[in-house]
């Protein structure tokens, strides 16, 4: 976290918060906000008038204590994934199993945009060497609407998908960990969770892996491989 600005440090002890207290809001009872707050999507006119109103915005220190738990979430999620990218031959990436539209591959490949999208382009825009992370071929191949296939002439061999999925996550959570939260508190628009600013976009990130790392799994067992967990 840059020098002088707020930062994170919740722990218990004896069932007491004892560090990252602010305003009378304990972190626990900011981690709760949130759960709740991602609940309303279940009520849409309550939703609505949450995403509205300005005053649900995390203040400087709840921000930078709901980016620390939301990395932590992102590391997670991407552990899970790669558990399960372990556990799949190579040479079966690029298989449709019968009445699945996707397969390994591309599921690798689109986390990788996406993350890049959501934790970089998205928090401080495009930059020059962008075109080397993410090319723009490599773009549209993986990016939303795009079209899985099962041929893999012409595509990124496993080893290459899994070298930029990684290469894109560490310079990801790099950026992150140096960001600024009045940075990460500025608007944007759609896909975000719980707020509509960036913080919303990163938090989004874990959930969005999540999904995907739950087809991967369906694919693995429609190919017949065994369940890693």
């Amino acid at each position: 976290m840059p020098t002088g600005t707020p930062h994170c440090r919740p722990t218990c002890r004896r069932g007491r918060h004892t560090v990252g207290r602010r305003a009378g809001r304990r972190p626990c009872r900011i981690l709760f906000d949130f759960l709740q707050q991602v609940s309303d999507k279940a009520h849409p006119d309550r939703y609505l008038a949450l995403m509205t109103d300005t005053n649900k915005i995390p203040d400087l220190h709840s921000a930078a204590c709901i980016l620390q738990g939301t990395i932590g979430q992102i590391e997670f999620a991407r552990n899970y994934t790669l558990e399960l990218l372990n556990a799949t031959p190579a040479d079966r990436w690029f298989e449709m199993p019968s009445g699945l539209p996707t397969n390994i591959a591309w599921q690798v490949g689109h986390l990788t945009v996406s993350q890049y999208g959501l934790l970089m382009f998205r928090v401080r825009g495009r930059r020059p060497e962008d075109l080397e992370l993410i090319p723009g071929r490599f773009r549209k191949a993986y990016g939303r609407q795009s079209e899985p296939m099962a041929d893999p002439a012409g595509q990124p061999s496993a080893e290459e998908l899994l070298q930029r999925l990684a290469r894109v996550h560490e310079l990801a959570l790099e950026e992150l960990r140096q960001a600024e939260p009045s940075v990460l508190l500025e608007p944007v628009e759609m896909p975000y969770a719980a707020y509509p600013v960036k913080l919303g976009a990163v938090m989004f990130c874990p959930m969005h892996e999540q999904i995907h790392a739950g087809q991967i799994g369906l694919l693995r067992r429609a190919l017949g491989l065994s369940p890693v967990r």
